[in-house]
């Protein structure tokens, strides 16, 4: 009596790989030899994180999938720091950041491009190849002839591995700020293959002949993490089942799935006549088993809507007791394909159970392991499981077939809570200085740095105060972004003394994203919704969203903050408009005292961004006088007078005056034009008396000339005051 193992055969055709796979095929018989047939082989876990120990394999990748890899290099840390202050009695503050060079060992296959990458679970790489912190970034898909990375020779020396046939990635200068300055938990997007995974990729990698007639449609990625092949190869059988036919000069791998074709009707059955077999008398036996614990009850995968984390979809129909296995199966898949796969195995599991031995007088060499046949007096499609070549004829392994198509129910993958994908995009940086506020010395400058981006994954910016040819460090924008846009339409000029009401102020943010919001009367009062427009301070009560960018502002109250000269001035369409909030970064004033512009420098910024400061000077120019006043004695002498303002003092106290931030009183009294007068006079106090014949002089040699005041300030005058009008 001569029996057939397969995978004996295998090992004579196809070599290791033959008998691997010759072993996969004929497991049912070989178990009955050499014991259980059952082999631990490729696992779903939870996402593993990138490690660094020797003698761990570096698997091999199919299609697309989230795997950790392995650090192969890397330097210690290094220290970067950097001084801000210092000056004029402040203290001096050293901050120190950290980074760090290190290459991470990917894929002992080639691939195409790595997507996203993850670090301690948010993203360090976004879809669009964006780093979410400051550093470099090189990938080496794992070609025959790449050539060593130029950090890493630079590092090794002559001696430095070029990793040939291994796709590797290298980050250099990696920020650590945001990780407590240690390398974080890495997992990547390992693109290996465009479209589903091939087994034909899988098994040609052993350089074996084997023929592969059979798809794997819908898995989307896969990992060989090293061993056998033979259990990666029963893993995907439990979704994908496939047959192997060992009995020429190659090995032939084709779908089981397809019960569409036609099947072949087999002979009668033959009797053997010694009894020693099955079915002595009728040449077939059945059997049916009926403990469905083996039935799985799901599958657990890789999720492609929850960004590769671990998901479960349960097969359809009734709860049967006791099944309660679950496939680990450690691919990407969609939810809806997940759970079709889930309901095939079930089924096949469910009908795999009625197996039908049956012997035929001589063999049929179109009759060969994975045919599908149709069995006389039996109903369904049936297919060969294996056969034995027996002195009394050819025994058939038969196993029944699910019939009819299989169940497709919807399927969902759940919530998933995925770190926003958001870019990084430049900085927009605007510089200016406002009127002193009344906090610090009143000889320091006020000058402010408001800086934004178009996307909210913009994190911020190193500030710099350029003072002659040199770049100070200033610190940090933060990671908030400004409100800041520019004018869509002109804004008239308006009274700085009422609210006004009617006056519409169309202005088009830098972001939809960004957003301006209303306050009462009360809130006004209180300093809220100051923005910069322009030279001018102003403050809003209503936001009204027009449409994307756009904002219509009203209730104007024009020329806070002594800007009152440019509240009578029309603002054209682009005039720059800043929202005046805590985003907005004050300069360190003893920086500022003699810087003429600002520069900035974030992620997305290949050079710095630098800002003019303008308007130059305006924290240090006194407020210009208010409430003229004029008295024409009986004697014809005319008095003039006015009332002192004082910067930094916004409030109006009563009975008293407002506080002499100057460090003198005195006023200039001027006629005719402010920027060339014709008369000057240095007074000392806020009025000035022009006796009879002085005034009548005036009247005859300026006639329509005006005469108006600016008070001196220790290092700026004032905008001018209207007094008089010669006549």
């Amino acid at each position: 009596m001569a029996t057939l193992v397969l995978s004996t055969v295998g090992m004579a055709v196809g070599g290791p790989i033959g008998s691997a796979i010759g072993a996969l095929v004929g497991s049912r018989i070989d178990k009955a030899i050499g014991g259980s047939g059952r082999r631990d082989g490729s696992r779903l876990q939870e996402l593993r994180l990138t490690t660094s120990s020797y003698g761990s394999p570096v698997p091999r990748h199919f299609g697309k999938v989230r795997a950790p890899g392995s650090i192969i290099w890397a330097t210690d840390l290094t220290e970067s720091r950097e001084k801000t202050g210092g000056g004029k009695g402040k203290p001096a503050v050293t901050s120190y950041s950290y980074s760090v060079s290190f290459a991470v060992a990917l894929s002992s296959r080639r691939i195409t491009d790595i997507g996203r990458i993850w670090a301690d679970g948010n993203l360090l790489r976004g879809a669009a190849g964006d780093l979410k912190v400051g550093g470099q970034f090189r990938l080496y898909r794992g070609f025959g002839d790449q050539r060593p990375d130029p950090l890493l020779a630079s590092a090794c020396g002559p001696q430095c591995p070029a990793f040939r046939g291994t796709a590797y990635c290298v980050f250099e200068g990696l920020e650590l700020a945001e990780f407590g300055n240690r390398i974080p938990a890495l997992t990547f997007e390992i693109i290996a293959d465009e479209g589903d995974v091939s087994l034909g990729e899988m098994i040609a990698a052993q350089d074996q002949a084997v023929s592969v007639a059979h798809d794997l449609p819908k898995l989307a990625g896969f990992t060989e993490e090293g061993g056998p092949l033979i259990r990666s190869l029963e893993t995907i059988s439990e979704l994908y089942p496939f047959s192997c036919n060992a009995s020429g000069q190659t090995v032939s791998i084709s779908s089981t799935d397809d019960v569409t074709g036609n099947a072949v009707l087999l002979p009668p059955p033959a009797v053997d006549p010694s009894g020693d077999s099955f079915g002595a008398s009728s040449g077939h036996s059945r059997s049916r088993q009926a403990d469905l614990r083996d039935v799985p009850e799901g599958v657990r995968y890789y999720d492609l809507a929850r960004d590769f984390q671990p998901g479960l979809q349960r097969a359809d129909g009734r709860s049967i007791p006791g099944r309660n296995r679950i496939i680990e199966f450690p691919g990407a898949l969609a939810a809806q394909d997940a759970r079709r796969l889930a309901n095939q195995a079930a089924e096949r599991a469910a009908w795999g159970h009625e197996r039908l031995s049956w012997r035929m007088a001589e063999l049929d060499p179109g009759l060969e392991p994975g045919t599908l046949v149709r069995v006389p007096g039996r109903r369904g499609i049936w297919r060969i499981e294996a056969w034995e070549w027996r002195e009394t004829g050819v025994e058939l392994d038969l196993l029944r077939l699910p019939h009819g198509p299989m169940r497709t129910q919807a399927a969902d993958a759940g919530e998933a809570r995925a770190p926003r994908d958001l870019q990084a995009t430049p900085t927009h940086l605007f510089a200016f200085e406002l009127p002193w506020d009344g906090n610090g010395a009143a000889s320091n400058r006020a000058i402010h740095a408001a800086a934004s981006s178009e996307s909210a994954g913009w994190k911020g910016a190193a500030l710099f105060v350029q003072d002659g040819p040199v770049l100070k460090p200033a610190g940090s924008t933060g990671r908030q972004r400004c409100v800041m846009g520019s004018l869509s339409a002109p804004l008239p000029a308006g009274d700085p003394a009422l609210i006004d009401r009617q006056a519409r102020l169309e202005v088009e943010l830098l972001a939809p994203d960004l957003v301006l919001t209303s306050a009462s009367l009360d809130a006004l009062a209180n300093g809220a919704n100051r923005a910069l427009l322009g030279e001018e301070l102003i403050q809003f009560a209503q936001a009204h969203h027009v449409e994307g960018r756009r904002w219509a502002l009203s209730g104007l109250l024009r020329g806070v903050g002594g800007t009152e000269r440019f509240a009578g001035q029309v603002h054209p369409p682009g005039t720059h408009f800043v929202l005046l909030n805590d985003a907005v970064v004050r300069i360190d004033p003893t920086m500022a005292s003699t810087a003429t512009h600002i520069a900035a420098s974030g992620l997305a910024d290949s050079e710095p961004v630098y800002a003019q400061i303008a308007p130059a000077g305006v924290g240090q120019r006194p407020l210009a006088p208010v409430h003229p006043r004029i008295v024409q004695h009986t004697s014809g002498d005319l008095w003039l007078g006015w009332t002192r303002r004082a910067r930094g003092a916004w409030a109006w106290p009563e009975a008293v005056e407002v506080p002499l931030v100057e460090e003198a009183e005195r006023y200039r009294v001027g006629v005719g034009d402010p920027a060339a007068p014709s008369l000057v006079w240095e007074v000392t106090a806020p009025q000035h008396l022009l006796p009879a014949a002085q005034y009548s002089v005036l009247q005859a040699q300026f006639p329509g000339q005006p005469i108006w005041v600016r008070q001196v300030g220790s290092q700026a005058q004032s905008d001018p005051l209207l007094l008089h009008i010669l006549s």
